[in-house]
C-alpha cells in the first residue's frame, strides 16, 4: 500500500523526484572528496559536473555517457580511488543508452565509459590501487546498469508485441464476426430466396391449372385446390422456420422444423405434379447417408431447379438423376424446353446465382447451361461429407 502510494506521488510529480534523486546522487558523489584535501576541489569540481550532466542524459545519453566518465576518470588520474560510489553518475549515465538503444549500442557505450575512466589512471602514483584492479572495479559496477537497462528494453519490446498481438486479435475478432454476419445474412436471404420463389411459383401454377380445369374437370380443380392449400400452408411453416433464425438469442423457446433434405423429394415431385409438370426421378449406385449440409444443399437445388422450370419453360415434363459414389452426390435436373423457348434470366437470375453459391459452400460444384438437344439444364457434384 504505502509503495503504491509513492509510486503514485511520482507519476505525479516527476521533475520533483528526479531532482531529489540527483540531489542525493551529488551528495554521495562529492562526499567521497571531502576528506581528501589533496585535490579536493577538483573533485568536487568533477562530481558537480557529472552530475549537473545527468539533467540531459535522456536528449543527449551518449554525450553524458562520455561527461561523466571523463569527470570520473579525471579524479581517478587526480589521486582518487574509483570506488561505487565515485562511479554512480556513470552508472546512472549508462543505464539510459541501455534501455533506449539497441544491445550493440548499449555495449559500446560500456566499453565507452571503462575505457575513459581507466586510462587517466594508467600510470597510478604510489600507494594507490593497482590499474587493474581499478579496470576490473570499473567494468564490473558500469556493467550493472547495461544488464538492467538491456532486460527493461527487452521487457517492453515483450509488452509491446503482447499488446499488439492482442490489438491484432481483437481486429480480427471483430472482422471475422462481421465476417460471419455477412455470411449468415447471405444464407438467410438465400433460404428465404428459395422459399418463396418455389412456393410462389408453385401455388401460382396450381391456381393456374384449377382456374383451366375448374369449368371442364371441376372434381380435378378441387383436388389442385387442396393441394395448393397445402402449398400455402408449407410455404407459411417454412417461412416461419426461416425467419425464427432472427430471432433474439434469448428466445429458445420458439419452434424450428427440421431442415428439408432429399427424403422429402417425393413430396415436392407431388407438389409440382399437381400444377401440371411431371417429375421423373432417377437414381444411380448405392445410396449414402448424406451429412445434414449437403443433404439440404442438394434439396434446394433441385427444389430452385424444378422452380425455374415451371417457371420459365412450357416443359411438361422434368427430369431428376441422381448417381451415388462413395464419396460423391452428382444431380441432375432437366428439361427439354417444351414449345417454347428457355428464356435466360437477367443476370442470370438469383435462381441460379443462390445454386452456385450453396454448391460452394460446401466445397461442390455447379454448372448450368442449355442442352444441345433442347431445354436446359443443372448438374451440381457434392462431397457426402463436406
Amino acid at each position: 500500500m504505502h509503495a503504491n502510494r509513492l509510486r503514485r506521488y511520482a507519476d505525479r510529480h516527476p521533475r520533483l523526484v528526479e531532482s531529489g534523486f540527483l540531489m542525493l546522487l551529488y551528495v554521495a558523489t562529492a562526499g567521497q572528496y571531502v576528506h581528501h584535501e589533496p585535490g579536493r576541489t577538483l573533485g568536487l569540481v568533477t562530481a558537480t559536473a557529472a552530475c549537473l550532466s545527468l539533467l540531459w542524459r535522456r536528449r543527449h545519453p551518449t554525450g553524458v555517457v562520455v561527461i561523466t566518465a571523463l569527470c570520473t576518470g579525471v579524479s581517478g588520474g587526480a589521486g582518487h580511488e574509483i570506488t561505487p560510489l565515485l562511479l554512480l553518475p556513470v552508472i546512472v549515465a549508462l543505464y539510459e543508452p541501455a534501455v533506449r538503444t539497441p544491445e550493440r549500442a548499449a555495449r559500446a557505450h560500456w566499453l565507452t565509459a571503462v575505457a575513459l575512466v581507466a586510462l587517466p589512471t594508467l600510470f597510478p602514483a604510489d600507494g594507490r590501487r593497482p590499474w587493474l584492479e581499478t579496470v576490473v572495479i570499473t567494468a564490473f559496477w558500469s556493467v550493472l546498469p547495461v544488464v538492467q537497462g538491456s532486460a527493461v528494453r527487452a521487457r517492453r519490446a515483450y509488452l509491446g508485441a503482447v499488446r499488439a498481438r492482442a490489438e491484432h486479435a481483437e481486429r480480427t475478432r471483430e472482422e471475422e464476426a462481421r465476417h460471419r454476419v455477412a455470411e449468415e445474412r447471405v444464407r438467410i436471404a438465400r433460404e428465404l430466396h428459395d422459399v418463396v420463389a418455389h412456393h410462389m411459383a408453385l401455388a401460382n401454377a396450381q391456381a393456374g391449372t384449377a382456374a383451366h380445369l375448374l369449368r371442364d374437370r371441376p372434381q380435378q380443380a378441387g383436388e389442385i385446390l387442396a393441394e395448393l392449400a397445402i402449398t400455402t400452408s408449407s410455404a407459411l411453416r417454412e417461412l416461419q422456420s426461416t425467419v425464427g433464425l432472427l430471432r433474439r438469442p434469448d428466445d429458445l423457446q420458439a419452434p424450428l422444423e427440421p431442415s428439408p433434405g432429399l427424403g422429402r423429394l417425393g413430396d415436392l415431385v407431388s407438389a409440382f405434379a399437381s400444377a401440371g409438370l411431371r417429375v421423373v426421378v432417377t437414381a444411380d449406385g448405392e445410396e449414402r447417408p448424406l451429412s445434414p449440409g449437403t443433404d439440404l444443399t442438394a434439396f434446394r437445388i433441385v427444389q430452385e431447379a424444378l422452380t425455374n422450370v415451371a417457371k420459365h419453360t412450357s416443359a411438361n415434363t422434368a427430369h431428376i438423376r441422381l448417381v451415388h459414389t462413395h464419396d460423391r452426390l452428382t444431380l441432375t435436373v432437366s428439361d427439354n424446353g417444351g414449345a417454347l423457348p428457355h428464356p435466360a434470366p437477367p443476370n442470370g437470375g438469383f435462381g441460379l446465382v443462390g445454386m452456385r453459391e450453396r454448391a460452394r459452400s460446401v466445397g461442390g460444384t455447379f454448372q448450368a447451361g442449355h442442352r444441345p438437344g433442347g431445354g436446359f439444364a443443372v448438374t451440381v457434384e457434392l462431397p457426402v461429407h463436406p
